[in-house]
């Protein structure tokens, strides 16, 4: 079954790197540069994984993590919020909003894909 990532970052670098990383015949990756975008897409075709950056422009990603899990879907999705620095007080905000794990930037391959399979999810 092909599995599909959002990953919701400001940075179009970080989204690229990303992009690189996880696409594969397996794997569809989307890309969002901002909250509101994100929240659409995922009321159009709700992803397995998403990904969500502290840095968006229009919203807080606890903001965000709330209206992804208000929409009404069957597809609950694993959802890591991304940061620059290790911010307990942030990770467990997130998590109370939703998040089901983090990860930090910058990442390489071999971070993302252990996040990746830390959830259970095949990248």
């Amino acid at each position: 079954m092909k599995q599909s990532c959002m990953f919701v970052d400001a940075s179009s670098v970080v989204r690229r790197v990303a992009k690189r990383i996880l696409a594969t015949p397996d794997m569809t990756v989307f890309e969002s540069g901002s909250g509101a975008e994100a929240v659409e897409m995922c009321r159009q075709t709700m992803p397995h994984v998403i990904v969500v950056s502290t840095n968006l422009p229009d919203m807080s990603a606890v903001d965000l993590i709330r209206q992804i899990r208000a929409i009404d879907d069957p597809a609950a999705p694993k959802l890591l919020i991304s940061l620059v620095e290790m911010d307990v007080g942030a990770i467990m905000r997130a998590r109370r909003a939703g998040a089901d794990g983090y990860l930090l930037k910058p990442f390489d391959r071999g971070q993302l894909l252990d996040s990746f399979r830390t959830l259970k999810i095949a990248a």
